[in-house]
């Protein structure tokens, strides 16, 4: 056998995604080159690692197991790797972490400059919705995670790291509501959800509960980018974080309206379990996260103070 790290790391890929395009896209390859790696590794074994069924591809048995094994050789590789570079006397690992789909405008600043000082450190960020990013640090599969509404069954400790603002949205220039949008019209209106697990849709419910809101139409969505992109589209209204929108408000394709106890105030919080055993990776993070948020939330997020 004559298989490469590289064919290893292409047949991991396509066996956590099953799927031959998901893993292009994550990999940055195209899919011919996917798909002629995973044919050259395939080469190598009498047994399939592979099976399509009804148009859907699925690992065998023995792919199982061989995905198991490339996956701890890869694993083995990057700890080479990692002390190579500690012995040089810098900062290697691996940083894990889940963030909810919101999530995603806020932590990729307070994690650009501790990357750059860092280039041996390996950033894992799994983007979700909230139930999956709690799930994954209970299951203790990252690091941290960061979350708007702190978990109630789980006992975490925390950094708080900014203010979270949702606010109603809708598009002004195709629903034209700014005389008549009221509670009574938010009930006549159509209104756009994010999918089950998700902490805006929360939210958003808990609003229209405590206001005796029955909605009249409903459309579900399962991202947040999805249901900003209908609002723009004038497809109804939804309660959105403010993170969210910078460039939409910039440019008049949505707008804020004013009801009665909005805008809903939640924080961001990095969270983690009080038992978790960091690695010097995940330690310095957290140090460098304290002494640098303030820095980081006024020269990032300075024009949240338009809105506030």
């Amino acid at each position: 056998m004559n298989y490469t790290l590289n064919q290893l790391r292409i047949f991991v890929k396509v066996a956590q995604n099953q799927s031959i395009t998901k893993a292009s896209e994550e990999l940055h390859l195209t899919q011919p080159a996917v798909s002629i790696q995973l044919k050259n590794f395939q080469d190598q074994f009498p047994i399939p690692l592979t099976e399509v069924v009804g148009r859907r591809l699925f690992l065998t048995e023995f792919g199982k197991e061989i995905a198991i094994a490339a996956e701890n050789v890869l694993n083995e590789i990057s700890a080479i790797n990692y002390k190579t570079l500690e012995y040089g006397g810098k900062l290697a690992g691996r940083l894990k972490m889940a963030v909810v789909s919101t999530g995603k405008y806020v932590m990729p600043y307070f994690l650009s400059g501790f990357m750059s000082k860092h280039s041996g450190v390996d950033l894992i960020m799994d983007v979700t919705n909230k139930s999956s990013v709690v799930q994954n640090l209970e299951n203790n599969e990252v690091d941290f995670a960061l979350v708007s509404v702190l978990p109630k069954h789980l006992k975490v400790d925390r950094v708080e790291l900014m203010e979270n603002i949702l606010y109603l949205v809708g598009n002004d220039n195709i629903l034209k509501p700014t005389k008549t949008m009221n509670l009574k019209s938010l009930a006549e209106a159509p209104l756009i959800f994010r999918e089950n697990g998700s902490a805006t849709r929360m939210a958003m419910e808990n609003y229209l509960s405590s206001k005796h809101i029955k909605v009249s139409k409903k459309i579900e969505l399962t991202s947040n980018e999805a249901v900003k992109q209908a609002v723009v589209a004038g497809l109804g209204y939804s309660i959105m974080p403010l993170i969210g929108i910078k460039n939409e408000l910039k440019n008049n394709s949505v707008n804020i309206y004013n009801l009665p106890n909005l805008p809903i105030r939640t924080n961001w919080n990095l969270i983690w379990l009080p038992s978790k055993k960091f690695s010097p990776v995940a330690k310095t993070f957290l140090s460098y996260i304290i002494e640098q948020k303030e820095n980081i939330i006024n020269t990032e997020f300075s024009w949240f103070n338009s809105y506030k």
